[in-house]
């Protein structure tokens, strides 16, 4: 019934294109592990902002993790 125009599919990549959808896809699920693992580590006062929300902005591509390293942590003293 639809049809996809110009789809690409995995066996037409080259070698080069595959390495590198999977390593962006490796790096992203890196930055989401340590993301999560560091929420569930630290306590409420460690935080800014709600935890439940942190959570829920880690699972955005890339942008999630990297915003909760940068703003979502406060800085040990």
């Amino acid at each position: 019934m639809f049809q996809r125009r110009n789809a690409t599919r995995w066996s037409t990549l080259s070698r080069g294109h595959r390495r590198a959808i999977l390593g962006a896809g490796v790096v992203q699920v890196a930055l989401q592990g340590a993301a999560l693992w560091d929420l569930r580590h630290r306590s409420d006062p460690e935080l800014r902002g709600s935890r439940r929300w942190w959570i829920a902005a880690s699972f955005v591509n890339f942008l999630g993790p990297i915003a909760y390293f940068v703003a979502g942590r406060r800085r040990s003293r």
